[in-house]
């Protein structure tokens, strides 16, 4: 996907970050941040598998299961003597664990007595993890530094933008069909499925990738919990929902909400949507290169509260390259106390989202920090969708009535 160069030149950056945290030794888990440094990209983060960054060593060591051992020969840019697979036996054993064997190597080639970060905050370090590690490395001194490749991913190369642009190309598909899929009498589980088959088609120039969050599309009262997925329930006339999705390029992803109601949307959902739509455009009007994070919320803030509103929850986070079960990268985040300096090429999704106690809207859309402002990967119209229901689908609807199914 990328060239040697440009891996080589984030293994750099990586390193004089741990150099500045006195870190000699690396251990990688979060398969996000194993892609972003070797390009490895396999469904096998479901066991346990390491990259071994050390700071005076150009390549990196990747030890993982050993089916999974020609996955790194494909994907990556490392040799073969840098690609470590470990014996099934040590997979899901209540006796041995990969984090022995991990120690093992470490100490075998002089690494185990070096200062050692760990990301102790990642989805797939265990404390079982930890403790076998500790137990089998007893000379090394062990920090945590969960997120220090986060941050070095936060501005994005020009062909990371690329992927951003073509997820961003995705999930206008995507959304548009959710729109054309849901109506009176189609279940919540078909607008799903449609929104996957256009997540993964891609368009004709490009196909897409699977999504590090799956769907979520809750109904009416259920918008006031904005992670609900899906159910079997089928539509109904006056029902209104928001839809969460994303798309994804090479692992790049842009997501993207909307609200739509079928047929006429309660006038509350209507003075909302009014609300976070007049939010989400005076702040992306106000984001430029200087400004901080927590400035980008208080623009927010201010505009919905004129209106008699508040959002407790952050506005916005970072987003770039993602593994389940997250599309954002854990660094920065649009709240109060975030002062972090918007730089061109950071890249967000912007989350002027607001739920109420039965009810919620959410507008969001990916942002790019430019050079002179921001702008806004993909290009579908912000105002509450309004669809008129099909008579087929009104047929279908009375038809389940009547037999009450």
């Amino acid at each position: 996907m990328f060239t040697k160069e440009e891996y080589l030149t984030r293994m750099n950056h990586t390193k004089q970050k741990m150099m500045e945290y006195g870190v000699e030794v690396l251990l990688i888990s979060n398969p996000s941040n194993m892609y972003y440094l070797t390009g490895y990209n396999a469904w096998s983060f479901y066991v346990h598998q390491i990259l071994v960054v050390m700071i005076d060593e150009e390549q990196p060591i990747w030890i993982g299961r050993q089916m999974d051992a020609h996955s790194a020969r494909v994907t990556t840019w490392l040799d073969e003597s840098h690609i470590i697979p470990y014996p099934d036996e040590f997979v899901q054993s209540t006796i041995k664990h990969p984090m022995d064997f991990v120690a093992n190597i470490l100490n075998e080639i002089g690494q185990g007595n070096r200062k050692i970060g760990l990301e102790m905050d990642s989805f797939y370090f265990t404390a079982m993890c930890y403790e076998r590690i500790v137990q089998g490395l007893p000379n090394a001194e062990f920090r945590n530094f969960s997120t220090l490749v986060n941050w070095v991913r936060l501005i994005k190369s020009d062909q990371e933008i690329e992927c951003m642009k073509k997820a961003a190309r995705i999930v206008e598909n995507a959304t548009h069909a959710a729109y054309y899929t849901a109506d009176v009498g189609i279940r919540e589980n078909d607008v799903a499925a449609a929104i996957y088959q256009a997540q993964i088609s891609g368009t004709s120039e490009f196909g897409g990738d699977y999504t590090s969050i799956v769907p979520m599309i809750p109904t009416s009262e259920n918008t006031a919990s904005p992670h609900l997925t899906w159910t079997d329930r089928r539509y109904k006339k006056g029902d209104y929902l928001t839809i969460e999705i994303a798309g994804c390029y090479r692992r790049y992803h842009t997501p993207l909400a909307r609200t739509m109601a079928i047929g006429e949307a309660p006038s509350k959902v209507k003075e909302l949507a009014d609300v976070v739509q007049e939010g989400i455009e005076t702040t992306l009007d106000a984001i430029k290169p200087g400004i901080t994070a927590e400035e980008v919320e208080s623009v927010w803030s201010k505009t919905i509260a004129k209106r008699g509103y508040y959002k407790e929850s952050r506005l916005g986070y970072s987003i770039g390259l993602s593994f389940p079960p997250d599309w954002g990268e854990h660094t920065v985040s649009f709240r109060k106390g975030d002062r972090t300096i918007m730089q061109p090429n950071m890249t967000f999704h912007l989350m002027p989202g607001i739920w109420l106690d039965n009810y919620g809207v959410e507008i969001t859309e990916s942002i790019r920090i430019t050079e002179n402002g921001c702008e806004t990967f993909a290009n579908v119209p912000r105002e509450l969708y309004i669809k008129k229901p099909s008579k087929i689908s009104s047929v279908i609807n009375t038809e389940h009535e009547q037999t009450g199914s």
